[in-house]
């Protein structure tokens, strides 16, 4: 059985939870957080999750995991079966990641966890996002998916990564960069939000954060 290793707070670990989880797939997982202690990187080289346990080895990278899960369980299909539609969902999930969460992760540390982002890097950051965002209504479709009529991973990669952009921009900018720039993606939002296995996973996401808060609370008061 397919073992899914991180931690449900993860947005990457999401994004590669919710395609397993969309396409049936069984699977276990094991909490792991990111680190450079030895045994980690014995099975994630960088350090990083999440990362997937299979009968041959262990897979890192989730972008790796999602091509690897559709290789593996065709059926049913989260990618587009015609070549060119096939790449412009890829597309799709790569805009979203090197233009908008990128940039967005260097704001996650004042935004989420008690953090000081510099005001030379909140201006900078503006800028790419404010880029990123106008590009991808320019992408995206939302009729009524990401990348059209049919959910496909392009879906839980904009589940996982664009709620945390609305989330960072109001607490930084005092903006929202979804409403201001991207105003399809509210009710797209919306839409993903009734469908049942993205209710599980933001459910394990809420409760992985409110475990995570309140174990910080606890070693900050020792």
């Amino acid at each position: 059985m397919l073992k899914l290793c991180g931690f449900a707070v993860s947005n990457y670990y999401n994004k590669v939870k919710l395609s397993l989880l969309e396409k049936g797939i069984a699977f276990e997982e094991e909490l792991a957080y990111p680190s450079q202690k030895d045994e980690l990187l014995r099975e994630s080289s960088m350090g990083k999750v999440p990362f997937l346990r299979t009968d041959r080895g262990v897979l890192t990278e989730s972008q790796v995991l999602t091509e690897y899960i559709e290789d593996m369980f065709p059926e049913p299909a989260l990618y587009p079966q015609d070549p060119f539609e096939r790449a412009r969902c890829r597309e799709l999930i790569e805009h979203l990641e090197q233009h908008i969460e990128l940039p967005a992760r260097r704001l996650y540390g004042e935004a989420f966890f008690g953090g000081k982002a510099s005001d030379e890097t909140k201006q900078e950051v503006e800028k790419l996002l404010t880029r990123g965002t106008k590009s991808l209504m320019q992408l995206a479709r939302f009729d009524p998916f990401i990348g059209g009529s049919v959910f496909t991973h392009a879906d839980c990669a904009a589940w996982a990564h664009l709620p945390l952009l609305s989330q960072a921009t109001k607490k930084i900018y005092g903006r929202d960069f979804l409403e201001e720039f991207l105003p399809a993606a509210k009710p797209y939002l919306k839409l993903l939000a009734g469908r049942p296995h993205v209710q599980k996973a933001n459910n394990d996401r809420k409760a992985a954060t409110e475990a995570h808060m309140a174990a910080k609370a606890t070693m900050a008061a020792k």
